[in-house]
């Protein structure tokens, strides 16, 4: 067996949803909303089912799509893209992630991650034989400075991996960030994939910038983006990987020997989706900030010190700014056992022992859900305040 798979452990996040389950509780843990979408997109996937082809559609995704991509961008971000030679639909945006990555990354190369990170960033660079080298962000601010890429960049560097906005932090880069990031990779002569998974979960009259729209970058990076996410659909499964010709072409030969096509019902339905009006959006932002918003009260009034949230479907709270003096992972372990809270620590997202204080929650929940979990909280945080 190879032995970076044989050794490597459950994820946090279906270690933490199958305690959840066996002790039945509240799973603020797992990124997930209690919705089931919109329903025109979902009928959408229905109709596209019954009546249109269930055979093999186009390897780099149905037209349909690939022109809705293109034309989604074009509108809500001023990025001007070819959709039959840019864009490449895949199954989900970790297939994406895994196919730029082996198409990318050559035994030897140095591939610097920025971390806090999704958890499927490290392996799938290991696997490709790459060598990781961190930038590391920490709180409450989770900036990238010059001094941190500077340290990460050498002659060896090849590719940076960037997630924008943040899972975990909750955070959205900062243009002066992403310009930062793009003239080390400018200087190195390096790729970006760039992860933009929540493009669309942005708070606070926040807009999204790609950081393949910054001077230089339109040639060297790779945006990736998930229907899954902007619909809150994330059992469909349907990304995509948006870049320049030259690195399409490569692209679409990794993601040809992964899953080769996507369910061409969900494709359609997606496609339908991209072409709503602004207004679906802003409703959907909205709907999370009162979310957001809800539980931020609660914990707020409960005497939790909660991180501000600008994107993504989480926030995070502090424990030793909460006066509780436990690690993240003891902490996460005891609140879902003892009080019936499933979450997520922080340092699941780290590659060594960097951030062990602050713990994660989703707040993509119904109401009844959040206000069923506040309290509980609460009594958790006066009793591991009092150790």
């Amino acid at each position: 067996m190879n032995p970076l798979y044989a050794s490597m452990p459950t994820t946090i996040f279906e270690h933490m949803s199958a305690l959840a389950r066996e002790t039945g509780a509240i799973n603020l843990g797992q990124g997930f909303p209690d919705s089931n979408g919109p329903d025109d997109v979902v009928a959408a996937a229905a109709a596209a089912l019954t009546g249109r082809s269930n055979q093999y559609p186009p390897m780099p995704g149905i037209p349909e799509l690939r022109q809705a991509v293109a034309d989604h961008y074009r509108r809500h971000q001023a990025v001007d893209l070819n959709w039959q030679s840019e864009v490449i639909v895949t199954s989900g945006a970790t297939e994406a992630l895994a196919a730029a990555i082996l198409a990318l990354v050559s035994p030897g190369d140095e591939v610097v991650l920025v971390q806090p990170m999704y958890d499927a960033y490290l392996p799938l660079v290991l696997r490709a034989g790459g060598i990781p080298r961190f930038v590391t962000l920490e709180p409450p601010e989770w900036r990238i400075t010059r001094a941190a890429l500077a340290a990460a960049f050498t002659p060896a560097t090849r590719l940076v991996i960037l997630n924008n906005p943040i899972n975990p932090t909750a955070t959205v880069i900062p243009r002066e960030d992403l310009a930062l990031v793009a003239e080390f990779a400018l200087a190195a002569d390096a790729v970006v994939i760039s992860d933009e998974v929540w493009e669309h979960v942005l708070f606070d009259g926040r807009a999204h910038t790609p950081i393949l729209a910054l001077p230089g970058m339109r040639e060297r990076a790779v945006k990736i983006g998930s229907g899954g996410k902007i619909f809150s659909l994330t059992g469909w499964k349907v990304g995509w990987m948006c870049a320049a010709p030259p690195l399409a072409k490569v692209l679409a030969k990794a993601h040809q020997f992964l899953t080769f096509t996507t369910p061409p019902n969900l494709q359609a339905a997606v496609a339908f989706g991209l072409a709503k009006d602004d207004a679906y959006f802003s409703a959907m932002r909205g709907d999370f900030a009162r979310s957001r918003d809800r539980l931020t009260a609660g914990l707020t009034a409960a005497g939790w010190h909660v991180l501000p949230s600008a994107g993504t479907y989480f926030l995070s709270v502090d424990l030793v700014a909460s006066g509780i003096h436990l690690d993240d992972v003891t902490f996460c372990e005891r609140l879902v056992r003892e009080y019936g809270v499933a979450a997520i620590p922080i340092s699941a997202f780290y590659s060594e022992e960097a951030v062990r204080h602050v713990v994660r929650l989703c707040f993509a929940k119904a109401d009844a859900t959040l206000d069923a979990a506040i309290p509980r909280l609460a009594l958790a945080r006066e009793n591991f305040a009092a150790l």
